[in-house]
This record gives C-alpha cells, sequence and structure tokens, in this order.
C-alpha cells in the first residue's frame, strides 16, 4: 500500500487529523550533533513545504530548545499553517539554586544521550496532578501557543525508571496525573493525549486507567523489532491512534551498518547489525533502499495512523519524504516474511 505524505487520518474522536507523515523535533534540541538555529528553521519550513502538517516536540528535547525553535517558526514565520502540535509531560525543567534544591527524583535517563547544545536545565521527573499541568503551561510559554492540541505522557515505565517506575506511576494514576489531562481534555485546551514511550507493555497498562486518545511509541514497530502486536490489536479494537517514531531504531535503519551505527540511542549490538544486513540484503535484491522500507514498514498494520521523522536538514527532509513514498514491490514484503524477518 503507497501512502502520500498529505494524506490525513483522524485520531479517535478528537477531530483532529494528523498528515500520514510527521516531523519530530528531537534532532532540532541537538541529539547526537548540534544544529544551529537557521538550519533547525530551514528544516521546519522544508517539512510544511513537503506537505508535512503535523509536528511533535517535547520538553527533554534540548531541555526546552526544540520547543522554542518549533514555536518560533510556528508562530513568527508561518502563523496561519494548518499543522497539529503535540508535545509531552512528565519532565520539568529547572536549575538549582536558593530555595530550591533539586530532588533525588532528577534522574538521568538512561535512553538520554545527552543534547548538544540544549539549554542550560535540568530534567525532574513529575507525573502529579500539579507537575503535568505546569508542564503544559512551561510547553506553552516555551512555544508561544495558545493551543497544544495533543499531550503524551513521556517515558513513564521501567525502560526510563527502573526501580523508581512504581513511584512515578503512583503519581500518574493515583497523584492525578491522568486527571489533570483529562481535565484539559474536558475544558476544551487540548484536543486528547496518550503517552509517548519506548516500550508498548506500559501503553497496555494505561489503557485501562485512562481513555486514550493517541500514542506515540518509538521503535518497538519498526522493520527491525516488531514487539507490539497486542498494544496495535488493541489500539484498533478501541480507537485508539498510534503514531510510530523511532522508524529507523536511532539510525541503524537509515544506512545499514556503513551509516549512523546507533541502535535504541546506542552502540549496536552484534546480532542487530547481522539482522541489518540481513534486511539490506533481502531490500537491494528488489533494489529498495532499507530506509524506504523502514519507513513504510509501520504502515502495514491498519492501528497506524501516522509515522514521525527526526530529520536535522533540509536535504534530510526531501530524502525521507522520497523514501516515504518511493513505490515498493508487494514481492519485497513477501521476501522479508518468508526470510523470517519481518511477522
Amino acid at each position: 500500500m503507497r501512502v502520500k505524505v498529505t494524506e490525513r487520518r483522524a485520531v479517535g474522536a478528537t477531530g483532529l487529523q494528523l498528515t500520514a507523515l510527521g516531523m519530530g523535533c528531537a534532532s532540532l534540541g541537538g541529539l547526537y550533533a548540534p544544529v544551529d538555529a537557521e538550519t533547525a528553521i530551514t528544516t521546519l519550513q522544508a517539512a510544511l513545504d513537503a506537505g508535512i502538517g503535523y509536528f511533535d516536540a517535547a520538553p527533554m528535547y534540548g531541555l526546552g530548545r526544540a520547543e522554542h525553535m518549533l514555536g518560533y517558526f510556528l508562530r513568527e514565520r508561518v502563523p496561519q499553517a494548518p499543522v497539529v502540535v503535540s508535545t509531552k509531560v512528565g519532565r520539568l525543567m529547572a536549575r538549582e539554586r536558593p530555595g530550591r534544591p533539586l530532588p533525588p527524583e532528577a534522574e538521568k535517563n538512561p535512553l538520554d544521550s545527552g543534547w548538544h547544545n540544549g539549554l542550560p536545565l535540568r530534567e525532574v521527573f513529575d507525573y502529579s496532578y500539579d507537575a503535568i499541568m505546569r508542564s503544559f503551561d512551561d510547553s506553552q510559554q516555551r512555544m508561544g501557543r495558545a493551543r497544544i492540541d495533543m499531550l503524551f505522557v513521556h517515558d513513564i515505565g521501567r525502560v526510563t525508571h527502573a526501580d523508581a517506575a512504581g513511584f512515578h506511576w503512583s503519581a500518574l494514576t493515583m497523584g492525578g496525573g491522568f486527571r489533570a489531562l483529562a481535565d484539559l481534555r474536558d475544558a476544551g485546551i487540548i484536543g486528547g493525549f496518550g503517552l509517548g514511550v519506548n516500550e508498548a507493555e506500559v501503553v497496555l497498562d494505561a489503557m485501562n486507567e485512562a481513555r486514550l486518545d493517541c500514542t506515540l511509541l518509538a521503535g518497538r514497530h519498526t522493520l527491525l523489532e516488531q514487539n507490539a502486536d497486542a498494544l496495535l490489536a488493541k489500539a484498533l479494537d478501541e480507537g485508539m491512534a498510534i503514531v510510530i517514531g523511532g522508524v529507523f531504531n536511532s539510525g541503524i535503519l537509515a544506512a545499514g551498518n556503513s551509516g549512523n551505527r546507533k541502535f535504541n540511542y546506542q552502540d549496536v549490538p552484534q546480532e542487530v547489525a547481522r539482522k541489518v544486513d540481513e534486511l539490506a540484503a533481502a531490500c537491494a535484491a528488489f533494489d529498495v533502499p532499507l530506509a524506504a522500507a523502514a519507513i513504510q514498514f509501520p504502515f502495514r498494520h491498519p492501528a497506524v495512523t501516522s509515522v514521525l521523522i527526526g530529520a536535522k536538514h533540509p536535504d534530510r527532509v526531501r530524502q525521507n519524504v522520497g523514501w516515504f513514498e518511493q513505490a515498493l514491490p508487494n514481492e519485497l514484503w513477501q521476501a522479508l516474511e518468508g526470510r523470517g524477518l519481518i511477522s
């Protein structure tokens, strides 16, 4: 099935519609390498010019910088652009000062490789009612927007929090975090909410606690890794939209083992490198770039509403768009299934 970038799909009953290809803004926060302000703005413009109408940010990205960049672009350069914007809650940006020492929960996220030109702040995890409201207020100020369309609870679960996961889950559920999001939605201040995570299991747990409109799942439903079948099936059954991020698994699927050797934000394990070589060889047999197969793979499941790219340069945006809209033969998918490389 060939999908165009500009195709719009509904997000449950929210009234929101996302373009099939969206733009994730982690790279604009300086992920892996610094990105100057002008490059950030021209990258966002290239995405808009290509028909991308969905942009996702987070306080974590550049410790506030990505929200500033996205907000400036949308507010000052293209104020009438018909876009959908999401950001995330669960982290507050702060500095230690007299009267406010940073608490012990100012944890270091193991998946955070650092920000090359981020702001001089530290992240403090807090998923309670008041913190969710403050995080939303702070994001509005950084972006200068009266409305943020969707909020994702960022990195709740054991992958990020390990032994502190139960504490943070309690803040989200018993401490009113989900209630804060529901209050914002009920008031019409946001269109909807869900989770933005790197693990599928915690989303299934969250669906038993709150009515989620949309979930951003990074890295778990890709050409390289399919670990979210139960979640995708439940999302389809209950009408929860799914946005897939991390389609290149932090870079390894963009150019194979000759390119950016990162997997899940870290160095590539040997067994992963072997599978990448197998995938690349299978794609080459059909004269298909590995990256084109990777960026199109998520849409083979009907639960998927949008796929996010994380380009940090206008040329990369255009390259991603080309991969996304390239016609791929059905025989490729059959070959990958036949070799047991995809489910």
